[in-house]
């Protein structure tokens, strides 16, 4: 069965990295202070992939409670006022966000290190605006079973020289747990994401990153000029499920839903002038080979959305289909971008082929009011910018190389109008 093995290794991964400081707040440590470079392969060799067998693929499991409520988490809370009061007068923002960068023992390190070492090369180089402020994991950290045993290869090591905190929702993987299993649903995510307070984990080996102090698997996460809400869509391959929905999954209460309606009518009643964001795992909308969409998670979504006054949020991010997608949703006189960015280094796969198993051409109008307008089957991440007046995602790619930092795609949103102001590769 599942248990901890030494992270040591002489095997290393050549590196192109220059000098980097380790971001340090009191009691909290992120990347190394030095560049340090990777694991040619995993110090834990055990699959865990025969445990398929004992899952149930239909079982949800109970959403953990968050520690406070409301759940909330800041960007100040963890740097500190000076270096949220530096963002604040810069004028903008910058973050990252990604899922799915777990990967298994068969298919080693390679592609999600691609990912992770190039969001490491955006601390280079960079005015200090244009420093990455946090990383936002959109879920699936850990495959298969979300295990404690294999945070060092698939966390810990692969963002080794990641300059900033990383916080984020849980994806189903995180989550999933099979017949004997020794450790509790999301039990090694809480550990590592939801600490009481900042710890070297073992898990971490030699490595400086402490754990995360998240309030829970669902929370806000307020930032200069943006303000992000998770949540948790449990366990199954597909749907995502983040609600009982009307009492159709007794094993899951409503707690997401009172949740996110609340913060929605927070922001909206109090006139919020920054990007608000909703995240959750499993997308709602997806043409990807592997997945699909989840309308009735859509419907708890929009129905919280209607209770809080029609407040809607300016975009919504998820992981899950392991690709890049970006939709356009027209509400009204308004427009929503639904980002899918669940390329971070799992099994990529490609977009569905069209009528004939012809190549979908884009734009595409997938139902009346939303558009496919870009995808990439390939690796990447987000790289967001916020200021008082526009969010802009850019997709990155990894195979433009760790020379490269020019985007595969850009959209960027009016905040005030909420509409679409620039969308171009």
């Amino acid at each position: 069965m599942k248990k901890k093995s030494s992270k040591k290794s002489n095997k290393t991964r050549a590196t192109t990295r220059n000098s980097i400081s380790a971001s340090v707040s009191p009691g909290r440590y992120f990347g190394e202070p030095t560049p340090k470079p990777g694991e040619l392969q995993f110090v834990d060799q055990k699959s865990d992939s025969k445990y398929y067998r004992l899952v149930d693929p239909s079982l949800l499991q109970k959403i953990p409670a968050p520690s406070i409520s409301p759940p909330r988490l800041s960007l100040q809370d963890i740097v500190g006022s000076d270096a949220t009061a530096k963002i604040q007068s810069s004028g903008q923002i910058v973050f990252h966000s990604v899922g799915d960068t777990g990967v298994t023992m068969g298919a080693g390190p390679g592609n999600e290190a691609a990912v992770t070492d190039k969001m490491a090369g955006d601390f280079e180089g960079e005015a200090p605006q244009d420093v990455p402020a946090f990383l936002y994991h959109l879920g699936d950290v850990i495959y298969n079973f979300g295990e404690d045993e294999y945070y060092y290869d698939q966390f810990y090591e692969p963002f080794r020289n990641y300059q900033a905190p990383i916080v984020g929702i849980p994806g189903n993987h995180d989550g999933v747990i099979y017949s004997g299993d020794p450790e509790s649903s999301l039990a090694a995510f809480l550990q590592h994401f939801c600490s009481p307070t900042p710890v070297h984990a073992p898990q971490a080996g030699g490595l400086v990153r402490t754990t995360m102090t998240q309030p829970g698997v669902y929370f806000t996460f307020d930032a200069p000029f943006v303000t992000l809400i998770g949540l948790y869509s449990n366990v199954l391959e597909d749907p995502g499920v983040i609600s009982s929905e009307g009492g159709k999954n007794p094993s899951v209460d409503d707690q997401q839903l009172d949740f996110l309606e609340s913060e929605l009518k927070r922001l909206g009643d109090s006139a919020y002038s920054g990007a608000v964001i909703v995240s959750v795992h499993h997308p709602p909308y997806t043409v990807g080979a592997g997945h699909g969409s989840s309308p009735r998670m859509l419907q708890d979504i929009e129905t919280a959305i209607s209770n809080a006054g029609n407040f809607w949020p300016h975009a919504i991010i998820s992981g899950h289909a392991h690709n890049y997608e970006r939709y356009t949703r027209t509400v009204g006189s308004t427009q929503v971008p639904f980002i899918i960015a669940g390329s971070g280094g799992h099994a990529a796969t490609k977009i569905r082929s069209g009528p004939g198993n012809t190549v979908i051409r884009t734009p595409m109008q997938v139902i009346n009011g939303v558009t496919l307008e870009r995808y990439f089957g390939d690796y990447g991440y987000l790289r967001v910018i916020v200021t008082k007046d526009i969010l802009t995602f850019e997709f990155h790619d990894v195979s433009a190389g760790l020379a490269s930092k020019s985007p595969s795609d850009i959209c960027s949103l009016d905040l005030k109008t909420r509409t679409l102001v620039s969308v171009h590769a």
